[in-house]
């Protein structure tokens, strides 16, 4: 029989999402803008000024204030703010929300907004653990009587053997851990990891020793662990309060039946009490003061922020104070308009004066037409679709007279058209094609002003 593995590579296929593009706030060492650069065109103003927020937010010297990004619909506002997360990294907690998602029929929208701030503050833990961490060279359970009588045995003891680069070690472990190996699965020739303390066994992957035998089963190979079997390791965990919140607010009900019967019919969201939170507080800060911690402030990035109500407004403000507290990045496309939850208050952006005046504002500015038509050209790339210069053009041209987003919008299906007619390129015939296909907002605008009223119901 013929001995075939299976090879699988690293790249995997995800969908073009609206800002796949979008890599950083491609700015300069000197924290000046290029034009085009990281995905981005123009915006540069906007772009040197959260450069600025990025450092702030790395040397800890902005938790607890906030920004607005101010602009029109499709000046980059989203986009802006996904390029912060990119330059902050994967490790710096980043909670995008948007602020119609807080109004909930299972929480009160405070809660759901604290719940947000609190998942956009991490804490990293450090941890020194003495560890055993080697290829398994042996796994021998020790039987012994039943003391309960019979003809029965239970294991008293499990021998291991594990090998590193600079030597190797017997171990007695307890029965109880001896479940764990087995949960893991592990073989001798697999690389685990045992915690002294805890006992906790992890099976770290097959010792790259037995790369060579052939398995139908795609196997993670892993070089033998250097240095001795035993060491002292410093372990590092990245939490958010929030899963604080959520491991300590479990409700421990008693076992007479109403206990049980509200358990089982509690819904699945639940309140934590401020109480709750200010006593995981006091411990985060404890753990902070002994240096086995450290707050990592992140970013809550709360798109339409207008849609937010007098009372959430409020609550930021004090949320805002907190001496626990994440950077918050406010995004708005209104000028001045009415304040939700207000009959007869009109501010800038649909936002509280006395909150306008805590917050960094930045504004984002209509794109021309020559930058339009790089970002057309750039998302044509991405996207992996040809198009001609002529098609180039007539799209550009939709996005001055029409929006940025509808210009976007017809790449794709002017492609599928191309494709379909057997064409390497978009030319301007798949474009005009798809104009008269899909409509944008002013022609749609005009059909339904010139219509007669009930004319659309049949």
């Amino acid at each position: 029989m013929v001995n075939i593995s299976e090879v699988r590579g690293n790249s995997r296929e995800t969908r073009t999402a609206a800002h796949t593009h979008i890599k950083g706030l491609g700015l300069r060492s000197d924290g000046t803008s290029e034009k085009v650069a990281g995905g981005f065109v123009g915006q540069e103003k906007a772009r040197e000024a959260l450069g600025i927020v990025v450092d702030l937010i790395k040397s800890k010297s902005m938790a607890g204030n906030a920004v607005l990004l101010a602009g029109g619909p499709g000046t980059g506002k989203t986009a802006l703010a996904l390029a912060v997360s990119q330059e902050l990294g994967t490790k710096v907690p980043f909670r995008p929300i948007v602020g119609s998602e807080i109004f909930s029929t299972e929480v009160k929208k405070t809660e759901a907004l604290m719940e947000n701030f609190r998942r956009a503050i991490g804490l990293r833990v450090r941890e020194t653990k003495e560890v055993y961490e080697g290829e398994v060279t042996e796994l021998t359970p020790e039987e012994a009587d039943n003391p309960l009588g019979g003809y029965g045995k239970t294991i008293s003891s499990v021998i291991v053997g594990l090998k590193s680069a600079r030597g190797t070690k017997r171990l007695r472990l307890d029965p109880s851990v001896f479940e764990s190996v087995q949960k893991e699965r592990v073989a001798v020739g697999d690389v685990v990891y045992i915690e002294a303390n805890t006992g906790a066994v992890k099976r770290v992957g097959r010792s790259d020793a037995y790369a060579t035998e052939y398995d139908l089963e795609a196997e993670e190979y892993v070089p033998i662990p250097k240095g001795e079997v035993h060491k002292k390791k410093e372990i590092v965990q990245d939490v958010t309060l929030h899963d604080l919140d959520v491991a300590n607010a479990r409700p421990q009900g008693g076992q007479d039946i109403m206990s049980m019967m509200g358990q089982l019919m509690k819904p699945k969201k639940t309140e934590i009490t401020d109480k709750l939170r200010q006593e995981i507080n006091k411990v985060v800060n404890k753990y902070i003061d002994q240096g086995i911690a450290e707050l990592v402030p992140g970013v809550l990035f709360i798109d339409e922020v207008h849609m937010l109500d007098i009372e959430c407004f409020t609550y930021l403000n004090r949320a805002l104070e907190s001496s626990i507290s994440p950077i918050v990045i406010l995004a708005s496309n209104r000028g001045m308009s009415n304040i939700r939850g207000t009959e007869d208050i009109v501010s800038a952006h649909g936002i509280p004066p006395d909150l306008l005046d805590r917050l960094l504002i930045i504004q984002t500015l209509p794109y021309n037409a020559e930058e339009i038509k790089t970002i057309i050209k750039l998302r044509a790339k991405t996207e992996g679709i040809n198009i001609s210069d002529a098609a180039l053009e007539i799209i550009s041209q939709h996005g001055v007279n029409s929006s940025l987003r509808y210009a976007l919008q017809l790449l794709t299906p002017a492609w599928i058209l191309a494709k379909v007619a057997s064409k390497q390129e978009v030319t301007e015939l798949e474009v005009q094609e798809c104009e008269d296909l899909f409509i944008d907002v002013k022609r749609s605008a005009k059909i339904v002003a010139g219509a007669q009223p009930n004319s659309f119901i049949s």
